[in-house]
């Protein structure tokens, strides 16, 4: 039940005296999630799709959702503004007190449609809420300050560690990001970052006797490009999924080859397991042959025809998405991924038949998880490289594509025969993929 407006607190002081006020449903799931992520007890979009948020009314459930997302988003400079306006530089403060100011900062600075004093008091209550009514003047008074202080602005020209802070993101990968794809590249990645990412803006709506499944533009064009590569002469081609959860891409490849023998795999049980349910709903998914399997150190039976290695990662292209990925991911994470993603390609080559094909991709922005892993184990394999650029007019050629989405994907997202979307360049997460074939 949302609290009725109520007048601001007039005193800092007066706020960690009086009697407890309720706390709207909605602020209160978003605070119980916030804290979980932070503890690293789940994801964000788990989480909002849990019993937390079960019991809330739809108008509710939605601004939990823009509470959380947002101020993930937005928390590096959020904490960057309350840092500055705290009474002692370097003050280090309880998480459920960050979270409450992080809550209330987001609100004033990025909700228009909520009103200040609800965006105030409702953060000083769950901090008070939270066990911390001794920072519940301290609260109050800067969330005061920031409805007295000037909105951030872009600046004519900025380096990409002011972009970096002003827009939310880790210094050391706007940086990497700015060296690698240039500036202005890094800017409108880091812009398209901090907005719900759109879907459905690269496809076509056309008409098909299959209901394809619910899944971001990145991810089914990487779908699409593997399906494609699959020789057309083939009568019964086998495919393995080697990373196939959470199921979307094995579904638009049963969509796409319906008479291929399909095997998708991944090494966690309950991911896997809640795949195995999503693939019920699809009469044209009844053939598919699930497992659980490390794709780095093993696979199915007799060699396949067609392989998609959509290999784990740092996510680092989904941040619009998935942005708790900023506030957790290190440097030294880079290294640990791309040995993994190295064994799962070694492998999973040495199960193609002569001819054969595979596609290796992720949803990471960072070399040492695409082309320095190509670069290192091509130079061990009998395989060449495919230019994707064919198979990209091939799906744009069946429709599938929008006619602007086509001539921009063929114009700036591909990258020595290898596809690279960039957001902000492209309507969709940062995706790489590159197809492959045994010789």
């Amino acid at each position: 039940m949302s609290v009725p407006p109520r007048g601001p607190v007039n005193r800092a002081g007066s706020a960690a005296a009086r009697a407890p006020q309720p706390i709207s449903s909605a602020r209160m799931a978003a605070f119980e999630i916030l804290t979980r992520v932070g503890e690293r007890k789940g994801h964000s979009d788990e989480l909002l799709h849990s019993h937390l948020t079960a019991s809330l009314s739809s108008e509710d459930r939605n601004l939990a959702t823009a509470l959380v997302m947002g101020v993930l988003r937005w928390q590096i400079a959020l904490d960057g503004q309350i840092a500055s306006l705290l009474s002692r530089p370097g003050q280090r403060l309880a998480e459920q007190v960050a979270i409450a100011l992080r809550l209330g900062a987001f609100q004033l600075q990025h909700m228009d449609r909520i009103p200040a004093h609800a965006a105030l008091n409702e953060s000083v209550e769950l901090c008070r809420a939270a066990g911390q009514p001794h920072a519940a003047g301290m609260v109050n008074a800067i969330l005061r300050k920031l409805t007295r202080a000037v909105p951030s602005r872009a600046k004519l020209y900025e380096l990409p560690a002011a972009f970096a802070e002003r827009l939310a993101h880790p210094r050391w990968m706007v940086e990497r990001w700015a060296a690698n794809y240039g500036p202005g590249a890094a800017l409108a990645i880091c812009e398209y970052d901090q907005h719900e990412p759109p879907d459905g803006s690269l496809f076509a709506a056309v008409d098909t006797d299959k209901p394809l499944p619910d899944m971001d533009d990145g991810s089914r064009l990487v779908a699409e490009i593997a399906a494609a590569a699959l020789p057309p002469e083939l009568i019964k081609p086998r495919v393995w999924d080697a990373c196939a959860a959470p199921g979307g891409k094995t579904l638009l490849l049963a969509a796409r080859v319906p008479d291929a023998e399909i095997v998708a795999t991944d090494i966690s049980a309950r991911r896997l397991a809640a795949m195995q349910r999503r693939l019920q709903h699809y009469t044209y998914a009844d053939g598919v042959q699930t497992g659980v399997m490390d794709a780095a150190v093993a696979a199915p039976a007799d060699p396949f025809d067609l392989i998609l290695c959509d290999v784990p990662c740092t996510g680092t292209g989904t941040l619009a998405r998935n942005p708790e990925i900023r506030l957790r991911l290190e440097v030294a994470e880079l290294a640990r991924q791309s040995m993994r993603q190295k064994a799962i390609l070694r492998n999973a080559l040495e199960q193609l038949a002569p001819g054969g094909r595979l596609v290796y991709s992720t949803c990471s922005m960072e070399p040492e998880e695409n082309e320095l892993v190509l670069e290192d184990v091509l130079a061990t394999r009998a395989v060449r490289q495919l230019p994707v650029q064919p198979l990209l007019e091939q799906v744009a050629a069946a429709g599938a594509l929008t006619q602007d989405s086509a001539e921009e994907l063929l114009r700036t997202g591909v990258r020595k025969n290898a596809l690279r979307t960039l957001p902000g360049t492209h309507a969709c997460d940062g995706f790489y993929a590159v197809v492959l074939e045994r010789n």
